[in-house]
């Protein structure tokens, strides 16, 4: 790796180290409220709405670290293999065209030499939705929002409706013609070792019941995805 490239890994490991200083210690916002009554008050333990959203997906922290963040969510809440977001991201960027990922972000190509890396296969497939609800397992797809690219993670599929894991918004869903019109390719990215553990994870009702939260604002998120993006920090703000 070129002594650039050292010096990025360098103050990417320091930008991490100080979020992690002071980032809260659970993977969703949670807290305690003071519920009065008539024999007393008790507590009660309270998820916010962005928590409930982020229970099961990981959430990315840099501008172009959708890839990593998304692959992060698939070991993590679908392969019991908890990893996080820095674990993937300097991997990645260690092994792969630095430059190109600071233009571009992480490939499917990266995050199939990350896993084989783990001794687990993976490849990318093109595959309809339909095919995916019947083989039954998450995959990462690919999305374009009003121009910008962005991983995600399929995290099931009932009748119409698509759960998809956003390293940016959290759970969200789509109708099949919503997420379809969305899709920037035909690619799925699938994990092909450990197919049972996958099919248990796929549908679970944990990332189904994030959705029961009241929708403020999603149609405002999803429309403004890129605005909010670009308010994440930068390869050049490091």
């Amino acid at each position: 790796m070129s002594s650039r490239g050292s010096s990025i890994i360098g103050v990417v490991a320091l930008v991490w180290g100080g979020w992690a200083l002071m980032a809260p210690s659970h993977g969703h916002a949670t807290g305690m409220v003071h519920v009065p009554g008539a024999m007393g008050s008790h507590e009660m333990t309270v998820t916010s709405l962005q928590g409930m959203r982020f229970k099961t997906v990981v959430r990315q922290q840099y501008d172009f670290s959708c890839g990593s963040a998304a692959l992060a969510t698939l070991l993590t809440y679908h392969y019991d293999r908890p990893t996080q977001e820095r674990d993937t991201f300097e991997a990645m960027y260690e092994m792969g065209d630095q430059a190109r990922i600071r233009e571009q972000g992480f490939s499917m190509l990266d995050m199939k030499r990350y896993l084989a890396g783990l001794g687990i296969a993976s490849d990318g497939f093109r595959l309809p939705l339909e095919t995916l609800e019947e083989v039954g397992v998450p995959a990462i797809a690919l999305v374009d929002i009003e121009g910008y690219r962005h991983f995600v993670v399929v995290k099931g599929i009932k009748g119409d409706r698509v759960l998809v894991g956003d390293p940016a918004l959290g759970v969200t869903d789509y109708s099949r013609a919503e997420f379809e019109a969305i899709r920037s390719n035909d690619i799925l990215f699938l994990i092909r070792d450990q197919l049972d553990l996958g099919r248990a994870n796929f549908n679970a009702p944990v990332a189904w019941e994030s959705l029961a939260a009241p929708p403020y604002g999603t149609a405002l998120a999803r429309n403004g995805l890129a605005d909010f993006i670009l308010a994440l920090p930068r390869h050049s703000d490091w």
